[in-house]
């Protein structure tokens, strides 16, 4: 007899495509014929909701945007995420649809490590006077509307003035998000369990403006000093709201935090080894 209550498990498959409703599929089958799990809710494609304050844990099915969109719906009410990772680079799924089956007798055990990982809060204070407000977890990106702008970007932290950016816009991330558009625009790789933002610059007009490591508790402010073609703001590369010139997007740290599930045989530098090519050898070993 287990010693341990059943694990309360929500199923999240949002993604339409029909290789992830069938893992989802298999794996309320799997689940189902298991005495040491409770599947107390499912979300598919098209379920806005899901009352998961009762689970334990919560399975995402698909890749990193699908944790990223359980996340930021998951809002203040968040519970621990493992990912199953259907998808291609997998920081944050980082467990496939095998290894979650083989893993499972210590998953309904309760045998692993949740991580807790900063979480973002972004307030946008439009200069028409009305405020939107959202929780996410990799990154705020404020650009132009237009694919060829120029947008520039007044940074304060904590009330001091910064710089001003121009070029094709501005992100802050979060240690997870450091892996993802901060990166490929040339920001550092932090380790997620950091408590820091990075402020980073995509594409400056003045080429000496480099990327920013700070504290998490400042406040930042990115106020909209010029756009000619109108701005966006971009939260986790999902949602876009239109920006104008004076709007401010406030970003600090959440007051919860995004709690990831991993398996024993998953850390950081062993992913970062395995999705970013990390493996190859020096050329100089190389017989001529």
């Amino acid at each position: 007899m287990s010693l341990h209550p059943p694990l309360k498990i929500v199923i999240i498959a949002r993604d339409e495509r029909p290789h992830v409703q069938q893992a989802a599929d298999q794996i309320y089958g799997f689940l189902k014929s298991q005495p040491q799990a409770e599947v107390i809710g499912v979300a598919i494609a098209g379920d806005d909701e899901l009352h998961q304050e009762d689970a334990d844990l919560a399975l995402v099915v698909g890749g990193d945007g699908a944790i990223l969109r359980a996340c930021r719906q998951f809002a203040t009410r968040q519970i621990p995420v493992l990912g199953i990772n259907l998808g291609r680079l997998g920081f944050l799924a980082n467990a496939t649809l095998e290894e979650f089956q083989n893993d499972f007798e210590a998953i309904a055990t309760r045998d692993y490590l949740i991580t807790n990982h900063l979480m973002y809060h972004c307030r946008i204070v439009c200069a028409k006077h009305n405020v939107q407000e959202y929780v996410g977890l990799n990154e705020v990106a404020i650009c132009s509307a237009a694919s060829l702008g120029m947008i520039d970007v007044r940074l304060r932290i904590d009330q001091e003035d910064v710089t001003t950016y121009s070029g094709d816009g501005v992100l802050i991330s979060t240690p997870v998000g450091s892996t993802a558009h901060s990166l490929s625009a040339g920001g550092p790789i932090l380790r997620q369990d950091m408590e820091a933002f990075v402020i980073t610059p995509i594409c400056p007009h003045t080429l000496s403006i480099r990327p920013i490591v700070d504290r998490a508790d400042s406040v930042y402010q990115l106020t909209v000093m010029r756009s000619p073609r109108g701005g966006v703001a971009l939260l986790d590369g999902q949602e876009s709201l239109p920006l104008e010139e004076g709007d401010c997007v406030e970003v600090r740290k959440a007051s919860v935090c995004f709690q990831l599930v991993r398996l024993p045989c998953h850390n950081f530098y062993k992913a970062l080894n395995k999705k970013l090519g990390w493996d190859g050898k020096p050329r100089y070993r190389e017989s001529l």
